[in-house]
């Protein structure tokens, strides 16, 4: 029996788990970036995989660390495929965990990345609803261990404008254009196109401020804003669409981890010099 999941330049070698404990312990530590994916496993409608989030991060970072070059010192962690998906409880499928109980896991996987010597850490996410939680847990992390922290998005880097209607841009948060063309990109075979569905939130026709997402923004359930399980139009969705929009993120998700690594935090105060 042969596994062929784990195939390409993150894992053949960049995975860090692939190493012995002797090769870990002989990494230079000084310059390297240790990635930990964090995805979801949740309801996407009637025509998508419910694990949807996690392939996303997985085919992404995947892509992306086919651009590094041999002196690019970033290490790839396994994805922790369950996130905080208490939104979409109520519709079968949702595999999620709390909020407490995600925040405890990633701050032990925190420490042991820590405890082996290095000295920053990317929380690369691809589930919008473990954000804010994110964002929080890593300055928490920050006081703790004292390393480096980052935060960094699968939808990061505004690389849709010319591929998707701005009305998808606002409204289409989950299982619609961009992530099912994302996904037939991936999994052709896990999406079921006749079943894709095109649900809009009907916000009311005065409404100026309030969005599902931004500053601005009221507290909901995926009940409270569809019949479906899904926001956007996944009827618009195809695999050359979501081809571009992956190689895009790849890219980006790429320059802004090399980036990453060789920040130094202590320069800050320095006026980077």
């Amino acid at each position: 029996m042969r596994v062929t999941r784990y195939q390409g330049e993150a894992f053949e070698n960049r995975f860090l788990p692939r190493l012995t404990t002797e090769q870990v312990k002989q990494l230079s530590k000084e310059d390297a970036l240790v990635v930990l994916p964090v995805g979801a496993v949740e309801q996407h409608g009637p025509h998508m995989p419910i694990y949807t989030d996690t392939l996303i991060a997985e085919g992404i970072l995947t892509e992306a660390f086919e651009h590094f070059s041999e002196r690019d010192n970033i290490w790839l962690l396994p994805p922790i495929p369950y996130g905080k998906s208490t939104e979409h409880l109520k519709m079968a499928g949702t595999m999620t965990l709390s909020a407490s109980t995600l925040q405890a896991v990633v701050m032990d996987i925190a420490r042991s990345v820590s405890e082996s010597g290095f000295k920053r850490l990317v929380l690369f996410n691809s589930h919008g609803g473990n954000h804010d939680l994110l964002n929080m847990i890593s300055r928490e992390i920050r006081i703790e261990t004292g390393m480096m922290v980052f935060r960094l998005n699968s939808s990061d880097g505004g690389l849709i404008t010319d591929l998707v209607s701005e009305k998808e841009r606002v409204f289409g948060i989950h299982g619609g254009d961009v992530e099912t063309s994302m996904v037939l990109d991936m999994k052709e075979n896990w999406v079921h196109p006749a079943l894709s569905p095109k649900e809009f939130l009907g916000l009311p026709e005065d409404n100026k401020h309030l969005y599902l997402k931004g500053s601005c923004y009221f507290a909901w359930v995926i009940n409270d804003i569809s019949e479906t399980g899904m926001a956007g139009d996944a009827t618009q969705a195809t695999l050359e669409k979501g081809e571009e929009i992956n190689r895009r993120s790849a890219q980006y998700v790429a320059e802004a981890l090399v980036e990453m690594s060789k920040f130094n935090i202590d320069q800050l105060q320095k006026g980077g010099s």
